[in-house]
């Protein structure tokens, strides 16, 4: 491969560092200053026909995906191959599997945006913030969806496992190689751009409550719910559960 130029150097090996560290620092000062605004802002009490549509529609589809490229990135091609995966059936399974999830994914985001367009209350209740925040994940299902789409239909997939996997895993690595990301189409090249400014623009969005986990809940006490109703039904009362007078 040929020397990666000064542009290839920005894109591919400042950029994600950039982000990542934006990333880290962002969620630790956006849980250090903002507690409260660590939500998911729900907007549920102002509609929920679309919202039981399109929130499963999505969260499930995004789920398969991010699986699908914990895979295919963070797992090298020399693992599958030791493991006797071979390329046809791993390239069968991830193409099946990654279109499913990715118009899973693309079909519920598209009922929620239509839903914060249309029902009056949750478009009074979306920010720019929010906004900012849809372009730019649409806009990375879209790139990364049509890039496995075309690639098939033109029977010219490109082997992201050769550029793509071992640039992300290098990054990591602290031994950036910006040159393989330069091989790779361009599909792949703005997918991987703006997946690294969605990243970056994380930790001041709602998304933060993915790294929200209610373990409270197994350890707080009951909450005991006592009936008004002066007609206590025809079992007998248990010993404990006496009306207070």
């Amino acid at each position: 491969m040929t020397e990666p130029s000064t542009l290839d150097i920005m894109l591919w090996v400042v950029v994600p560092y950039v982000a990542i560290a934006v990333f880290v620092v962002g969620h630790f000062w956006r849980y250090r200053y903002d507690k409260f605004g660590w939500t998911t802002r729900s907007s549920q009490l102002y509609e929920s026909r679309l919202l039981r549509l399109g929130s499963p529609l999505f969260h499930f589809g995004i789920l398969i995906v991010a699986l699908g490229h914990v895979g295919g990135v963070l797992v090298p091609k020399s693992w599958t191959e030791a493991a006797g995966i071979g390329d046809t059936a791993y390239h069968v399974v991830a193409v099946v599997l990654g279109v499913l999830a990715g118009l899973c994914t693309l079909a519920g985001a598209a009922i929620l945006v239509y839903r914060r367009r249309t029902v009056g209350p949750v478009f009074s209740a979306t920010t720019r913030n929010d906004k900012v925040m849809y372009v730019l994940l649409v806009g990375a299902i879209v790139l990364g969806l049509g890039t496995t789409v075309l690639g098939n239909l033109t029977d010219h997939p490109h082997d992201y496992r050769d550029t793509v996997s071992p640039w992300f895993r290098s990054i990591f690595y602290l031994q950036p190689e910006p040159e393989l990301m330069a091989a790779a189409p361009l599909g792949f090249q703005l997918h991987a751009l703006v997946a690294w400014a969605l990243f970056a623009f994380w930790p001041f969005s709602r998304l933060v409550h993915v790294f929200s986990m209610p373990l409270g809940y197994l350890t707080r006490p009951y909450i005991v719910y006592r009936s008004r109703d002066p007609r206590l039904g025809n079992r007998p009362v248990r010993r404990g559960w006496e009306r207070v007078r």
